[in-house]
């Protein structure tokens, strides 16, 4: 989830796009922009969203594919992480006849800002969560799972492996401020804390969701000269390099279980192989699928009240997390 080095090149490029929006007739621009549809007729949405890695590729091109299947015809611009591309582009949705917009924020903090740019376009936020207070009832609303759920998995999955009531903890967290990471994280200290476990955190930094990152991150604890009797990690991609690391340094992780999260098929053939302990699903295409299911009704004057995982509030839609260890890993390849 890290900022990529051409990231200014993906800004040109975002704003390139947004021009083209504004004069009414966006066209692909590398892969910077791409569209989906069933051909005539459909809900027409603008799907933002940042950059991508292993999961929001995975996302992403579940979007568009729900678009195909449920018949709207969507239009996907990468912004990379400006704010101001992001604006623009939500701003001029409405006069380009947009009925709704799916948006990955590139900042958490702006929601009111692109609640207010809308113009009266529902949002349906997805992969970032907004703070509740910036959420409408069947306006502007939020798709995903309910991020402290996956540290609360985590934390009872080790609790119940090593059986030990004080351990040694490692934390790496993804993007700092993301719902993702504040929630996890906060998930596992509340689960360890709840179930009386004297859990030491030993070693905690962001690593931006990034595996070459984690392993950097783990040289800087191996120099600290501690011991560790679990890693917990906000996404699979790190967990993978504590695992590299781990390796590097002789550590056996067989008895040093290493958590995930999005259940990637790389973290599954890792827990198959023996080596990743532990991740948790977070269901890319049922994400993607309730997300636009959210846009097409409320972009044409309706509820949520059908979509299943809606909020008594109707202002979220909650896909749940799924444990996934050795036993069904597989499944998920």
């Amino acid at each position: 989830m890290k900022r990529s080095s051409n990231h200014m090149l993906k800004k040109i490029i975002a704003s390139i796009a947004v021009c083209i929006l504004v004069i009414g007739s966006l066209v692909s621009c590398g892969n910077k922009a791409s569209s989906s549809s069933s051909g005539g007729g459909g809900m027409k949405i603008l799907y933002i969203i940042t950059d991508f890695d292993t999961f929001r590729q995975k996302l992403s091109d579940a979007v568009l594919a729900a678009g195909k299947e449920q018949g709207a015809d969507i239009t996907m611009v990468e912004t990379g992480y400006s704010v101001e591309t992001q604006v623009d582009l939500v701003m001029n949705a409405k006069s380009q006849g947009y009925d709704a917009i799916i948006l990955r924020l590139a900042d958490a903090e702006t929601a009111l800002q692109m609640n207010t740019a809308s113009n009266g376009i529902p949002i349906v936020y997805l992969n970032s969560e907004p703070s509740e207070e910036y959420l409408d009832s069947n306006q502007n609303v939020f798709v995903g799972s309910e991020e402290k759920v996956a540290g609360q998995y985590q934390a009872e999955y080790v609790i119940n492996k090593l059986g030990k009531k004080s351990m040694n903890i490692i934390i790496f967290e993804g993007e700092k401020g993301h719902s993702g990471t504040i929630g996890r994280t906060n998930g596992v200290r509340e689960t360890m804390i709840a179930n009386g476990i004297d859990a030491n955190i030993v070693f905690m930094d962001y690593a931006n969701w990034s595996t070459e990152e984690t392993e950097k991150r783990f040289d800087i604890f191996m120099k600290t000269g501690q011991s560790v009797d679990a890693v917990f990690c906000n996404n699979d991609n790190m967990a993978l390099g504590a695992i590299n690391a781990m390796k590097k340094y002789g550590l056996d992780y067989t008895t040093i279980p290493v958590c995930g999260v999005d259940a990637i098929e790389a973290g599954c053939e890792s827990i198959l192989a023996g080596e990743m302990a532990y991740t948790v699903l977070q269901d890319a295409d049922l994400q993607a699928s309730r997300a636009v299911e959210a846009a097409i009704a409320l972009g044409g004057g309706g509820t949520l009240d059908n979509i299943e995982g809606v909020s008594e509030d109707s202002k979220y839609i909650w896909v749940p997390f799924l444990p996934v260890d050795k036993s069904n890993a597989s499944d998920y390849l």
